[in-house]
């Protein structure tokens, strides 16, 4: 029913899309989400710090430093002009480091009217303040509607077409729940949407964003033990109870289970967790064969979301009272200096507990402290 008591009749199928699309940033996610809003019939206009990258899209249509021998649609333009990027646009995507989305939040919110709303497209909690990258949106852009869109998305697989699924969430305020299919979620969803793209839609934006921050950390685990030489059944108690710890604290936070679920807990878990595709999993691997960090990545300084994650989301975890051991353990590797086979040793000894741990039930672990060195001294 409307406000006036009057049967709605909309179909979802009659969801309008926006007529122009700004994304703020030309890294290799940002290029892939653009490519996919041009797909679909959206005029897209993709902001870039380097003049190289705005002239390689407009001129050859390719990005070939962030996504080599990948064609982008013709209808996809850059600008290393932010003003002139968010001129007419309609929607907003903002794809950068989460360390920049407080800055980068800052500069759009100069530019953009009141009302148009915005998909941060990065995942953690910024460390100073630990809220979620929505939060830090609000923060800069105001009452703006800010969402998110998420889930087991690499870019390159997303900008050639590979069949992906995802999810856009935004809060649901009155309005929405009367009408969804005029939300800016379902907006943007249909904005995305393409034959190969799919996106679905969420009103637990908070559950969404818990689930990409804390991935990334557990990815690491993952790789810190598969480069220790361990091997599936490993990794697949770290996916499962690192699933757990994800769901404990977007519960403390006011987030749905169900979410956890879905394509932005259990399945950008399962994707991030499994190849070294992830950048998080590489760290791990490289980590976990017993390089020092200045010589992972050839020594290059790549960006890694799970490394600054592993502090803020720990930190989050400790005030709102949510044990996250896995969490714990990569934190106290990566920012403590512990010693990578000792602290998973740890991990393992831990109290034996129960699966729900509804059932409030713990054991002390029975394994000798010798067996327990043992163990340390196998993943070192």
């Amino acid at each position: 029913m409307t406000a006036d008591g009057i049967s709605d009749q909309s179909s979802p199928n009659e969801t309008r899309a926006f007529e122009r699309m700004c994304v703020v940033g030309a890294g290799a996610w940002g290029t892939a989400l653009a490519s996919t809003v041009a797909q679909a019939g959206v005029s897209t206009c993709i902001w870039a710090r380097s003049d190289a990258v705005v002239s390689d899209i407009n001129e050859n249509h390719a990005n070939s430093l962030y996504l080599p021998n990948v064609s982008l649609p013709a209808n996809l333009s850059a600008t290393f002009d932010l003003e002139n990027a968010l001129a007419g646009a309609d929607a907003v995507m903002i794809v950068v480091p989460s360390t920049a989305i407080r800055s980068v939040a800052g500069d759009v919110a100069r530019y953009i009217a009141p009302g148009i709303p915005v998909a941060i497209c990065a995942k953690g909690v910024e460390a100073q303040t630990g809220m979620l990258m929505a939060q830090v949106g609000h923060q800069e852009l105001g009452d703006r509607p800010i969402g998110c869109v998420s889930g087991p998305t690499f870019a390159r697989e997303t900008a050639l077409r590979h069949p992906t699924a995802a999810v856009v969430a935004f809060p649901f305020g009155y309005e929405d729940r009367l009408r969804p299919h005029q939300s800016a979620a379902a907006r943007f969803a249909v904005s995305l949407t393409t034959e190969s793209f799919r996106a679905y839609v969420s009103d637990d934006l908070t559950g969404v964003e818990v689930g990409g921050a804390v991935k990334n950390v557990i990815a690491i685990a993952c790789g810190m033990m598969t480069g220790a030489g361990f091997a599936e059944n490993t990794r697949a108690a770290l996916i499962t109870r690192g699933l757990d710890e994800m769901k404990r604290l977007a519960l403390a936070l006011g987030g749905h289970a169900e979410t956890i679920s879905g394509l932005s807990g259990v399945g950008d878990l399962s994707l991030t967790c499994s190849t070294p595709t992830s950048r998080n999993m590489a760290l791990g691997l490289q980590l976990g064969e017993g390089l020092k960090r200045e010589n992972c990545f050839g020594g290059r300084p790549v960006v890694v979301e799970g490394e600054c994650n592993a502090q803020s989301v720990t930190d989050l975890a400790r005030r709102v009272g949510v044990e996250m051991p896995i969490c714990e353990t990569v934190h106290s590797i990566l920012h403590g200096g512990a010693d990578i086979g000792k602290a998973f040793a740890a991990l393992w000894a831990r109290p034996i507990e129960a699966e729900p741990s509804a059932m409030l039930f713990s054991l002390n672990h029975p394994a000798s402290d010798e067996d327990i060195q043992g163990l340390a001294r196998r993943i070192a």
